[in-house]
């Protein structure tokens, strides 16, 4: 099994392993995954997180703690590799629809070429309480406003806090994935009021990217 399933982005493979660990704890049980090994997961997800943060932030951002974090998700990433080879890839209780929820790639016996997406996806965006925004995001058209299209894996987010608004979506400095809706945005109480710009784009099995979405704002609550 390829590890193509793990994102290369600093932020979007720790948007991915957050988006694995949440829907593999309630199958624990039910996928025989041991806790301890969870738990693991967990720890390395947490210090990959505040070494990432310390490695990006201008006032802490040194040789030091870059080498520190890259250190960091090279122990993750062994890790989850590790795990989804002995527990998840030949396990009979690990269905399609889990694979898609945990985020890993789909194989079947005959593989049929996953269309590049031509449309891109619509969102809403909702703000339920304070600090928290939820991107609902689904097929263009969709009567029901939820699932993907056809042979795409997972949405790509851009983003962007920013008091002028953005032009083009490379302006849009952060990215996060998210292989089911809704992507739920987490804000701190200093970064309430402020407008969140955001656009997003389909990714199928192959990890080939289809158009950009318009860029659309939500006022954090």
């Amino acid at each position: 099994m390829t590890t193509h399933y793990l994102p290369r982005k600093d932020r979007e493979l720790l948007a991915w392993t957050i988006n694995f660990l949440r829907y593999l704890y309630p199958a624990l049980s039910r996928f025989n995954f041991p806790a301890a090994e969870y738990d693991k997961l967990t720890a390395l997800r947490d210090d990959f997180s505040q070494k990432l943060d310390t490695a990006t932030e201008p006032a802490t951002r040194t040789k030091t703690s870059v080498l520190a974090k890259n250190i960091a998700r090279a122990a993750l990433e062994k890790a989850l590799q590790q795990d989804v080879k002995e527990f998840l890839l030949f396990n009979r209780n690990v269905t399609d629809e889990d694979r898609d929820d945990l985020g890993l790639p789909i194989y079947k016996a005959t593989r049929t070429p996953a269309p590049v997406a031509t449309d891109p996806p619509d969102a809403d965006a909702r703000t339920p309480s304070p600090g928290r925004v939820e991107i609902d995001f689904f097929e263009r058209g969709s009567r029901h406003k939820k699932g993907k299209p056809p042979g795409q894996h997972c949405v790509e987010i851009a983003w962007l806090l920013s008091d002028t608004p953005p032009t083009r979506w490379e302006e849009l400095l952060h990215s996060a994935v998210d292989t089911n809706s809704p992507y739920i945005f987490s804000f701190e109480n200093d970064q309430r009021g402020q407008r969140l710009y955001f656009a997003l784009r389909w990714e199928n099995t192959r990890g080939e990217k289809g158009p950009w979405s318009e860029i659309q704002s939500a006022i954090i609550p």
